[in-house]
């Protein structure tokens, strides 16, 4: 097995984990658009900062008679019969709605281009992730289960997207809206102003502290609803056959107490969440309450007019809004980096062995051998296969018979490269997988197992799986698969949807629409693992004997509890506890089903 270990590879780099920073890595690969939505940001804090000064400025100059620096510039601007308080108010009021609409236009600009670049961001993730599939080792995706795995790519890549695009667009111009209002506070009265500025920071770590006490919470929900979902994307594949068992009941039962558990969890979020919030809230309420009495003592003893202290209350509420969506942003990181880390974990799945393409036995040849050599394998202590040796010539069709259960699936599993054995060797014309490559060797050698996997798509895309084949190819390997009538009846013929997992076909049906598939793989050696298993007699003989043709000079091993499936075997091994217990060659069938029949209680040949 030393050669196993060295000729690995590419194992380390795969598994690098996301971090924060090479999520903004990937966004600065949007330079341009970033810069734009910056720019944009910008402009509609400088659009919306002087709304709230506007109407105060006219209070000292238009209702208390005190000179300013606003009338004389609006005299030099409107005829001299618009110029009485009603008008000057009136073109206030139009200035601050049309530079609210201005801000409102900027910043959807600025948030579509920040929407942009999450996206892009969220799809190179996903698209990474994706391709990390691929090489994910088959233990992992039976011990995990589709639905937890598909939460990460779903729910936890949109709590990213969400965090980057909306929340960090709304940070940037929260940011620039307190940063502009500071400026313009430090101007009106800057003792007052720096006296509301150290608020502020006294808000935001109050709310932090109480947040750090919710996050945990957050992280329970998203825990419970991971459960959830994987155990409804359990129940409703196998939807069909709970409800001919009479067993939905119960396992819809089970899901209604994993619901029961997400509610728990999310009341206990969601109100202490909202406390915090309404906490912080109060807070910069009563901060708003103590400057406006702050600002009147101002008045009284300094030179701070009445339409500035009028300013000033219209800045504190100004703020509010910026500052209660800096302060609730931190329950959006939070989610963020819990969904981060749970990302993560997909780059943490174990994955298959790589080996590099050193040979290419397949290459110019019609066939290949096909040996094993003491292959040991277990589940953990659970050995099930204790020395598995077998030889198959280039050509030869040979048949593995057992009860079920015995590790004949297993054995298969291996050959694919699917499973690594603890011990023992693959080999094809005497080259170890290893040198091969599992791309090659998966690429060459085609298996039909006894439940094929079936997508919700046309009879076309199934028999093909996106490889370009044309229609006469596929209607022969349909023939040969005794299936060429059915489709020929259906109503769109090839491009019929047959429905998820071929739900509008038989048992026999899908078999027969696998089969047709592995022909038209063309490939070196074929496996068949129960692949008639759902035919009848007839439709078997019938299949058996147009695929003679197709299989002749094709190494060929046939998995098998029943005799009756491997009658054109040139010889056939008896499968029982993980060994092969007794082999015979075609003359010596009929003893083999003695033996056979003795073990399993059936005849069948």
């Amino acid at each position: 097995m030393e050669h196993q270990k060295n000729s690995v590879t590419g194992t380390s780099s795969s598994r690098q984990r996301y971090t924060w920073r090479e999520i903004f890595a990937l966004a600065l690969k949007h330079k341009p658009r970033l810069v734009r939505a910056n720019l944009l940001a910008i402009v509609a804090t400088i659009m919306s900062v002087p709304v709230p000064l506007l109407l105060p400025v006219l209070v000292d100059e238009v209702l208390l008679d005190e000179p300013g620096p606003v009338l004389p510039v609006m005299n030099s601007l409107l005829p001299a019969g618009w110029q009485m308080p009603a008008v000057y108010i009136g073109v206030m009021v139009l200035a601050a709605l049309l530079l609210r609409v201005a801000a409102l236009s900027f910043n959807v600009l600025q948030s579509r281009e920040f929407s942009k670049v999450s996206k892009d961001v969220v799809f190179r993730v996903r698209s990474r992730l994706l391709g990390r599939l691929q090489r994910v080792a088959m233990s992992e995706y039976e011990t995990r289960g589709s639905g937890a795995i598909s939460s990460h790519f779903i729910t936890d890549l949109d709590t990213i997207d969400q965090f980057l695009g909306s929340t960090i667009s709304r940070f940037l111009v929260a940011s620039l809206t307190v940063f502009g209002t500071a400026i313009v506070l430090l101007w009106v009265h800057w003792q007052l102003a720096l006296l509301i500025l150290l608020f502020n920071p006294l808000v935001i770590f109050a709310t932090i502290l109480i947040g750090k006490r919710v996050k945990e919470l957050k992280r329970r929900e998203n825990s419970a609803y991971e459960e959830f979902q994987g155990d409804l994307t359990e129940t409703l594949d196998a939807i069909h056959q709970l409800r001919a068992a009479n067993r939905e009941k119960h396992y819809l039962r089970q899901l209604i107490d994993r619901a029961r558990n997400v509610r728990d969890h999310a009341i206990q979020f969601e109100w202490r969440s909202d406390a915090a919030s309404r906490a912080s809230f109060a807070l910069f309420q009563f901060g708003v309450d103590a400057f406006r009495g702050a600002a009147m003592i101002t008045v009284l003893f300094s030179d701070l007019s009445i339409g500035m202290m009028f300013a000033i209350f219209g800045y504190l509420w100004f703020m509010l809004t910026p500052v209660q969506e800096i302060l609730n942003m931190q329950y959006a990181w939070f989610a963020a980096n819990a969904a981060l880390a749970r990302i993560n974990r997909l780059l943490e799945l174990k994955e298959e062995p790589r080996y590099p393409a050193l040979e290419n036995p397949f290459r110019d040849r019609h066939t290949v051998g096909l040996t094993l050599r003491n292959i040991h394998f277990s589940y953990g202590d659970e050995q099930v296969l204790r020395g598995i040796s077998l030889d198959l010539a280039p050509g030869e069709k040979v048949a593995l018979v057992g009860a079920s259960g015995g590790g004949k699936s297993t054995l298969v599993q291996i050959i694919l490269g699917m499973y690594t054995p603890q011990q023992g060797d693959v080999l094809i014309d005497g080259i170890p997988v290893q040198r091969i490559g599992l791309p090659c060797l998966r690429e060459h050698v085609a298996t039909v197992l006894q439940h094929p996997a079936l997508f919700n798509d046309t009879v076309r895309q199934n028999l093909t799986l996106g490889r370009d084949k044309p229609d006469v190819e596929l209607w022969e390997a349909l023939r040969i698969a005794q299936l060429h009538p059915t489709v020929e009846a259906m109503p769109d013929k090839l491009d019929t949807v047959i429905g998820r997992q071929g739900v509008r076909l038989s048992g026999g049906q899908r078999q027969r629409l696998a089969i047709a598939r592995m022909i038209l793989s063309e490939p070196s050696v074929v496996i068949l693992d129960e692949a008639t298993s759902a035919l009848d007699a007839e439709t078997e003989f019938q299949l058996h004997r147009d695929l003679e043709a197709f299989l002749k000079q094709r190494t060929t091993l046939i998995i098998a509890h029943r005799l009756s499936a491997v009658k054109r075997a040139d010889r056939a091994c008896v499968f029982e506890d993980g060994r092969i217990i007794e082999e015979g060659h075609h003359d010596e069938l009929i003893a083999l089903e003695g033996l056979y029949a003795q073990l399993y209680g059936e005849r069948q040949l």
